[in-house]
């Protein structure tokens, strides 16, 4: 039995407070023992207990003059008063007064253990949820984490084009989240209250495209037994937002601009327009550049769409933000799935920190979300992570900035391979960075892509 805990006894019965502290000493917690409020109230200014356990009735002060110093801690400890004068006027008044359990004299010696270590087990899930609570409550931007510089600039961006009305090119890598950067400039905009659509355009057949988005006249064409109506229509009013618009063919995009261009379509099998209000977000993890040098997309819709531009940075350039995505991932799965791991371990968040995450946002959530579910310890350690992330650390392809000057042959450990550890990698590409950066420590952790906090405690 580990335990472990500290608990402070206050019990001016000196035969008494020797028995429990030796019952709950046997328990293996450690116990601080003392016989009046005064001397408790000395011990409480430098050290907070887990579990206080007082009696109501002390020489001096009572034990409910304890309470109110509790409330002075970061994490109060829970409270267990004792009494020999036991009523339900006193029981109401500990309990109001912030107690949060109540027994009475004599003392049943397995109840009293069963009593404090549900105390025990209670402050603990208290401060887990308040834990989890506190990283659900990250600061976020519309549903997205982040407060690295990049992101910070990203987010000033999304305020300034969502005031206006043209359509948005949202570029960048796949799993950066361009869908949730789409939605905050819908939520930011005036057509917040409007509809908000989203079609992936890679997952639509050629053959239907036309019909999808602009809609059909019952009888157009094989199947049409009704009119219906398309996207465009569906979202008049808000907003269509279009995953991955390089996958669109080249007749529909001219029909797109037409759209774009004067808000008129035709429905399929129709020979009337109808006029439409909607904006257009597209988002594409393609070169447009390369799709227009190539033919595979418009140039004219290009520069139509490029007015108003946004980038959504790779996740290997948003510095903490992998430490603060892996913490919030992490704690959505534990209220999801009442599961009760802590955190991650150092080696961990150095492991998180040092990959590159080709896979971005997207990658980070599925390798908490593995580590998560083979984790057998209170911390999830860099074992519990996808072996390629570990194994991206000692590949000898992976490239090195070119900022970095100096000496670049790594220590060997003696292991048979004779390969460095983490630990040993990144002091030494921190050294690297801090020698070209002449012990500029700012710029050093503008390189490395963290806090200057962050690089203080990696040095210490």
């Amino acid at each position: 039995m580990s335990h472990n805990e500290h608990i402070l006894l206050v019990e001016d019965d000196r035969g008494l407070r020797e028995l429990l502290q030796e019952e709950l000493e046997a328990e293996n917690y450690r116990v601080t023992a003392c016989g009046d409020a005064e001397r408790a109230l000395q011990i409480l200014a430098t050290d907070t207990p887990s579990l206080l356990i007082s009696d109501l009735r002390l020489p001096g002060a009572d034990g409910l003059s304890l309470l109110p110093a509790l409330q002075q801690c970061e994490a109060p400890p829970a409270v267990l008063i004792i009494t020999a004068f036991g009523s339900v006027q006193q029981a109401v008044k500990a309990l109001q007064s912030g107690a949060d359990d109540f027994l009475t004299k004599p003392l049943e010696m397995d109840h009293f253990l069963l009593t404090v270590r549900r105390l025990l087990e209670h402050r603990r899930l208290r401060r887990e949820v308040q834990h989890y609570r506190n990283l659900l409550a990250v600061e976020q931007f519309n549903g997205i984490v982040g407060q690295s510089p990049a992101m910070q600039q990203l987010f000033h961006q999304i305020r300034q084009i969502a005031r206006a009305d043209g359509p948005v090119l949202v570029q960048g890598e796949s799993g950066t989240g361009k869908e949730l950067v789409a939605r905050a400039l819908h939520d930011q905009s005036s057509r917040s209250d409007g509809p908000y659509l989203v079609v992936n355009c890679g997952g639509i057949p050629g053959e239907l495209m036309e019909s999808e988005f602009f809609g059909h006249a019952a009888g157009a064409f094989t199947g049409a037994r009704t009119q219906r109506a398309g996207l465009f229509q569906q979202a008049d009013g808000g907003t269509l937002m279009l995953d991955e618009l390089g996958e669109m063919p080249l007749p529909l995009q001219a029909k797109l601009l037409r759209v774009l261009q004067d808000g008129r379509l035709r429905p399929v099998g129709t020979d009337h327009e109808l006029q439409v209000d909607v904006r257009i977000i597209a988002a594409t993890n393609r070169n447009l550049t390369e799709a227009v040098a190539d033919g595979s997309f418009r140039e004219d819709l290009f520069y139509r769409l490029e007015t108003f531009a946004i980038q959504v940075p790779p996740l290997r350039a948003r510095g903490d933000d992998v430490l603060r995505l892996a913490q919030f991932f992490l704690a959505r799965l534990n209220a999801r799935q009442q599961t009760r791991i802590k955190g991650f371990s150092d080696e961990a968040l150095g492991v998180l920190q040092a990959y590159p995450f080709p896979g971005n946002v997207r990658e980070l959530q599925n390798a908490v979300e593995r580590a998560a579910t083979f984790c057998d310890s209170s911390l999830i350690e860099p074992r519990h992570l996808p072996q390629r992330i570990c194994e991206q650390l000692t590949d000898p392809d992976m490239p090195i900035s070119p900022v970095l000057e100096g000496p670049t042959t790594l220590p060997r450990t003696g292991d048979p391979e004779g390969m460095p550890s983490l630990e040993t990698v990144q002091r030494h590409y921190i050294h690297q960075v801090l020698h070209a950066t002449g012990g500029n420590k700012r710029r050093a952790a503008e390189i490395l892509g963290i806090t200057r906090r962050t690089l203080y405690r990696w040095l210490e």
